[in-house]
């Protein structure tokens, strides 16, 4: 009889990461901060993101995201108090945890925008653990790949345009230079 209940217990489970990628490809932003800092290296620094919301109604939602993911957490939406946020920002746990699983549950079923955005997400993240955003080349290519997320996007667009922050990340860097004093 144990034997039953686990298999059941499983059926569950894969039942429910199945509702949620549902849930995701209607629901759920895949975000790419380019935020401004003065203390930051090139001025600016990347900050990924998976957010998911919801109406304080719909909790249930987002506490099983946070089940399926072991990761992340709930909040009040800041503008919208009926509102409530599941967000990870620990790129490793976007990296390990959420990209496995658009792979497997999101993306095949997904809308072609969805898909490239993921890909253009799970791009972004694979170059940051690979440290090309410790340098102004790399960032300035994880800044342009960001802005290229979602071109026909409903929200809000970017507060700067991006050659105002490739000016940035890129001052007093010249690659031409480099290249001839090898």
């Amino acid at each position: 009889m144990g034997g039953a209940n686990q298999q059941e217990r499983l059926a569950k489970t894969e039942a429910a990461k199945w509702f949620l990628a549902g849930f995701i490809e209607g629901e759920a932003s895949l975000l790419v901060g380019i935020k401004h800092h003065e203390t930051s290296r090139y001025g600016y620094y990347v900050d990924p993101e998976f957010h998911l919301v919801q109406h304080q109604s719909g909790r249930e939602v987002l506490e099983l995201a946070q089940q399926v993911f072991q990761a992340g957490r709930i909040y009040p939406k800041p503008d919208s108090p009926n509102c409530l946020v599941y967000a990870i920002h620990c790129r490793r746990t976007l990296w390990e945890k959420l990209v496995p699983f658009f792979e497997t549950y999101v993306v095949p079923f997904s809308s072609q925008a969805k898909r490239e955005t993921f890909y253009r997400f799970r791009e972004i993240l694979e170059l940051m653990n690979q440290g090309n955003h410790r340098t102004p080349e790399g960032l300035a290519r994880i800044v342009e790949k960001a802005y290229a997320m979602n071109p026909a996007a409903k929200g809000k667009q970017r507060l700067r345009p991006l050659h105002e922050v490739l000016a940035r990340i890129l001052r007093d860097h010249t690659p031409d230079t480099l290249k001839h004093s090898e």
